[in-house]
């Protein structure tokens, strides 16, 4: 790939700085992200029995879930503050795979996107997951996290493709 082909970086130079937002106007704004938690057959089978010692396992990572999203901007260094209208956290359990399925929608109205507080509360909900279950099972994995779809803004919609 030459230079004319290289993607550019907005936030990067010679030092990292913010984007300016502030010839940006609002747009309604939505992410949805999705992550996987695998988890051994025992921590598995406490998880969905509800006998985990340290609680409710997806109820405390759905809660967890939403306050990371809520705390973005103080976790990743140039993200902007972003007033969330809505944080949507399901968490399912899926017996085949033995693992927690997280899927995050977050929605705003602003000028800029919502996909990184969609992949944070992911990410924290799958590390909560981990954190409550870590004294069972030393082998499980947080997976796949990823954007599936987000909607506004400059770049228009995008859904993933696989």
């Amino acid at each position: 790939m030459s230079d004319l082909d290289a993607p550019t970086l907005g936030h990067v130079d010679d030092r990292a700085h913010m984007a300016d937002l502030s010839p940006r106007s609002l747009s309604a704004r939505t992410a949805v992200a999705a992550g996987r938690v695998l988890l051994g057959e025992n921590s598995f089978a406490q998880v969905q029995a509800g006998t985990v010692k340290k609680g409710d396992v997806l109820a405390l990572a759905q809660v967890a879930g939403i306050l990371g999203a809520k705390q973005t901007s103080q976790l990743i260094p140039l993200c902007h503050d972003v007033l969330l209208q809505n944080v949507d956290l399901d968490l399912d359990l899926d017996e085949e795979r033995r693992s927690v399925e997280i899927r995050a929608l977050t929605k705003a109205q602003g000028p800029t996107g919502v996909e990184m507080e969609a992949l944070t509360a992911v990410s924290v909900a799958a590390l909560t997951v981990y954190d409550m279950c870590k004294s069972i099972d030393r082998e499980i994995r947080i997976t796949d996290i990823g954007l599936l779809a987000k909607t506004g803004g400059q770049s228009g919609a995008y859904r993933r493709s696989n």
